[in-house]
């Protein structure tokens, strides 16, 4: 018999959990602790097991997400109309959302399962009997009704988009979303002189220059002392950056950083930018199997033009993986133009979401979506020769 069991803390989680063969750090319970200390407030993680009779046949992360204005809409630059727009879909879309996946980070860090044990039909139905009983404890608890359901992140390759009949009879729409932009590293490449030989001459002196700019800063990984120590000042950069999108459904705690080093060691990397040894920039690595996934940095804007801080923590991103033997450098979403001009490729992702007030509400998804995460028009860059 299939069944679930729906676990409130890491600390109740099966011993099998952590045995299971897949190599997603995010899936981990270390990764999953750092995120329980200190995770976004509007943010509740619920991890499901799925059994098979008494064997741990698959496991899932859904979160459970308050969207509120303030929170979604951190930007108010915008014109009266556009805020007016905003206020409209907030009213949609705020309140209790279920989120099968992880809201923080791009791709698809939610779901894994044994095919030699379950169909992947049944641990989706699975799912999905965890989710409305999720949904009757949120009410019972909260008095609050889940509006929105969603399905997050798959490359058109995933094998969940064979799932069509399951989506449909659900009523969740596919709805297409940014791309995650992706750097292979050539199996060739030894270190970044390998990668700047590859580049045109146009690119190449892009990269120089990038580097002159920067000659004044200094670079150094920060230890887990280090970070405690300057945790005011990297959440300072990090709220910079973070403040400035035009959309955000979350906020980090001001200790994620330092509860991400302390769980995951070295497989979570902070590299700090210093001028004059004061700290303007930072960015963050965590080292997922054979990808390596850039996670939140900051800067002080202060310095970000002349310098091209945030160009410079491309390259640097991708010396570390290129030095690190990684397969794939995982840049995420947001600023595709600046990304691919390093080399990265954009990959097209889909989500799956229904709003509760099906008949309603559901037809407008497709319009809410592209404004909340619009994909915007760019150039694609062609760096290498």
């Amino acid at each position: 018999m299939i069944h679930f069991k729906i676990y409130k803390s890491v600390s109740e989680l099966p011993m099998a959990w952590d045995g299971l063969p897949t190599g997603d750090v995010f899936l981990k319970t270390p990764f999953l602790k750092a995120l329980a200390l200190s995770g976004p407030e509007n943010i509740e993680t619920n991890y499901v097991a799925i059994y098979k009779d008494d064997i741990l046949a698959g496991i899932t992360i859904i979160q459970r997400v308050e969207l509120y204005l303030d929170n979604v809409f951190r930007n108010t630059s915008d014109k009266a109309l556009k805020r007016l727009t905003k206020r409209v879909i907030a009213k949609v879309v705020k309140g209790n959302t279920l989120i099968v996946g992880n809201l923080m980070h791009t791709g698809q860090h939610g779901l894994y399962y044994n095919s030699k044990i379950i169909s992947q039909t049944s641990y989706l139905e699975t799912i999905f009997e965890a989710i409305d009983f999720l949904a009757i404890e949120i009410k019972k608890a909260y008095n609050k009704t889940v509006r929105m359901v969603c399905f997050k992140d798959y490359f058109e390759t995933d094998s969940i988009h064979l799932e069509s009949v399951f989506f449909i009879k659900n009523h969740l729409y596919k709805v297409q979303v940014q791309p995650n932009m992706l750097l292979d590293i050539p199996k060739e490449w030894e270190s970044i002189s390998d990668y700047t030989s590859a580049l045109t001459k146009k690119y190449r002196s892009r990269y120089k220059s990038a580097l002159k700019k920067a000659g004044n800063i200094t670079k150094k990984e920060l230890s887990l002392e280090a970070i405690d120590k300057g945790s005011e000042t990297i959440y300072k950069l990090y709220k910079n950056v973070s403040d400035n999108a035009k959309v955000n459904s979350f906020i980090l705690n001001d200790r994620h950083f330092y509860n991400l080093k302390k769980e995951l060691g070295a497989q979570f990397k902070l590299f700090g930018y210093y001028l004059h040894e004061e700290l303007v920039g930072f960015y963050t690595l965590i080292l997922n199997d054979n990808q390596l996934e850039t996670y939140f940095l900051g800067y002080n804007p202060e310095f970000q033009y002349k310098h091209q801080l945030y160009l410079n923590m491309l390259y640097d991103m991708l010396s570390f993986g290129i030095d690190n033997s990684f397969k794939t450098v995982v840049y995420a979403r947001t600023a595709m133009e600046i990304k691919s001009s390093v080399g990265a490729v954009p990959k097209t992702m889909h989500i799956y979401m229904k709003h509760t007030n099906q008949w309603l509400l559901n037809p407008a998804l497709k319009f809410i979506v592209k404004t909340l995460t619009p994909i915007k028009k760019w150039e694609e860059r062609h760096p290498f020769k």
